[in-house]
């Protein structure tokens, strides 16, 4: 793109005389950058099908051409910007995990999970799509996989400290990562009630529910199997 900066032809000024222009040239980096934020806002809004190249190239105030130089396409960009997102939303989480006790881990990855959604929302609208792309690198399940398996190791802890089966603390992990994930996805849009109150009862269901967790769990109903 090219950044229009005006200057004047002469240190005095003058009505009746025409300024000149001199244009900066956007660097590599910068172009790139540039085109992975237009991309991200308009996949958030549209969708991978709902957004074309050429509204990609529009926005940015270039030509197609320059779309398919740095991306190799719709398809690059979109795995480009999936990927940058999910190592953001991996890395908040992982880095959150610093508490000792294990109520407040449950917090800490509630709120960053929250944290997340709120303050980068376009990001998550898109991780929450199924995508398109078959060789993209990854997914949003994937990702919560990811995530459970920081849980994995705390909770594990947990259950040999408790007498319980280390061995079920994967499956155990998935549950309470995934529950947070689609209570996440369903406060995207409804955005009440506030986020402290939403992670509070969050780790007061995963919290108290593993409080009463019985070593052998058994069904009550009639089917066994």
């Amino acid at each position: 793109m090219m950044v229009a900066v005006a200057t004047d032809s002469s240190s005095t000024p003058s009505n009746d005389k025409p300024r000149r222009v001199r244009r900066t040239r956007m660097t590599g980096a910068e172009r790139r950058q540039q085109l992975l934020e237009i991309g991200r806002t308009l996949f958030a809004a549209k969708g991978f099908e709902g957004t074309s190249v050429e509204e990609i190239a529009a926005k940015a105030g270039v030509s197609k051409p320059v779309v398919y130089e740095h991306f190799g396409g719709k398809e690059g960009l979109y795995a480009v910007v999936v990927d940058r997102e999910m190592r953001r939303l991996l890395d908040m989480v992982t880095s959150s995990l610093t508490a000792g006790h294990p109520r407040e881990l449950c917090e800490q990855a509630a709120f960053a999970l929250l944290d997340y959604i709120e303050e980068y929302t376009d990001g998550f609208r898109i991780l929450v799509r199924d995508s398109p792309i078959p060789q993209s690198t990854g997914s949003f399940a994937s990702l919560i996989s990811d995530i459970a398996t920081q849980v994995e190791d705390i909770l594990g802890r947990e259950f040999k400290s408790r007498g319980f089966d280390p061995k079920l603390a994967p499956l155990y992990a998935q549950a309470l990562v995934g529950m947070v994930a689609l209570t996440g996805q369903w406060w995207l849009d409804v955005r009440r009630p506030k986020k402290a109150e939403v992670a509070a009862h969050l780790v007061n269901l995963a919290w108290h529910g593993l409080d009463g967790l019985e070593a052998k769990p058994h069904l009550i109903g009639r089917r066994k199997s």
